[in-house]
């Protein structure tokens, strides 16, 4: 199954849970990772509560693992500053990969995977694709690339049935989705 999910911005909007959870509501996103790479454990926590419960369990944390598990949510995603889940977790486990090495030892230990940058950024003037159409082909064919990993990097809303036909498991959007309803 194909999955659709929609990272937030970096900082904090004052309308930003009625934007998520309208993403959420109308299936634009099948998750929503929150990534707020510098934010305090307060400010994410006050974004969980302020989304109904009824998303809880499609909501990712990039930061602050231990309210994913005060608030039971969907998962945790490791990142450079976070490498490992908390102890005891029992959600999904998803890690950002940026080259096909880090993709092929880190998948088996995860639920999915991100690759980026696939496309050039939506948002990011200057961040270009580091994959070739070639190279995505040849990592499907010899199986790095399957239903574990997610395209990231320039995915737009209209893009999501090439992402898909190009063999990725899903795709995740950033900057697209905060024009389309920000």
């Amino acid at each position: 199954m194909f999955t659709t999910i929609v990272i937030t911005r970096p900082t904090f909007s004052c309308d930003e849970a009625e934007q998520a959870a309208r993403l959420l509501r109308h299936g634009d996103a099948g998750l929503l990772h929150i990534r707020k790479p510098h934010s305090c454990a307060e400010e994410t926590e006050e974004l969980v509560r302020q989304l109904a419960e009824e998303w809880h369990d499609r909501l990712v944390l990039h930061d602050h693992f231990h309210l994913a598990q005060r608030y039971n949510l969907h998962g945790v995603h490791l990142n450079s500053r976070n490498p490992l889940p908390p102890e005891g977790w029992h959600g999904t486990v998803s890690r950002s990969c940026h080259s096909l090495e880090e993709v092929t030892a880190f998948k088996d230990r995860c639920d999915y995977v991100s690759l980026s940058p696939i496309f050039d950024s939506v948002t990011k003037q200057g961040y270009h694709s580091a994959f070739s159409r070639e190279v995505i082909a040849e990592a499907v064919a010899d199986g790095i690339i399957d239903s574990k990993v997610y395209a990231l990097g320039g995915v737009r809303f209209s893009m999501l049935d090439t992402v898909k036909k190009m063999g990725f498991g899903g795709a995740m959007i950033l900057g697209d989705a905060w024009v389309a309803y920000g």
